[in-house]
């Protein structure tokens, strides 16, 4: 009887320990593959140009990611209007209209269930220009090309 107790302390340990790993190692293939089969129907749908909502009319929306949760029951969707401009007002009537996009796309896609869709502004693009802006900035050039100090001390 006692060997058993640790046989199921030992079994119990390895199942924490393997939950526990696995919470941390990101997107499992399947919902890397789900991802990827949302985005391109969203993007179907989008092309379509069905949508009646003002703030999206001749509106080019790029979907850059789509991110379902473990469950496949939500998915949140990184979107960037063409040029940047207006990102704030577009994804406002995204997510206005995330009822209707949900059912265009449920007749694209071979799921069970299709998911609750949350919009959300892809920040990466803004973030890049940033940096971009700053390593062409006259500071950075005037750094790189003045010589090392640190090195003729020593």
């Amino acid at each position: 009887m006692l060997s058993f107790s640790k046989h199921e302390a030992a079994r119990n340990e390895m199942s924490r320990s393997h939950h526990s790993r696995s919470a941390h190692t990101g997107p499992s293939q399947r919902q890397l593959r789900v991802g990827e089969m949302l985005r391109h129907a969203l993007a179907d749908v989008l092309r379509r140009g069905d949508l009646r909502d003002p703030d999206l009319i001749g509106v080019s929306v790029t979907i850059t990611q789509v991110k379902p949760s473990p469950d496949m029951r939500h998915a949140t969707v990184f979107c960037e209007p063409l040029g940047g401009k207006n990102a704030k007002t577009i994804v406002a009537a995204l997510n206005r209209n995330k009822g209707y996009l949900r059912g265009e796309m449920g007749h694209l896609i071979t799921l069970k269930f299709t998911p609750e869709l949350r919009f959300l502004e892809d920040e990466s693009f803004a973030e890049a220009q940033k940096i971009e802006d700053l390593l062409k900035s006259p500071v950075v050039a005037r750094d790189l090309s003045a010589p090392d100090s640190d090195d003729s001390q020593d």
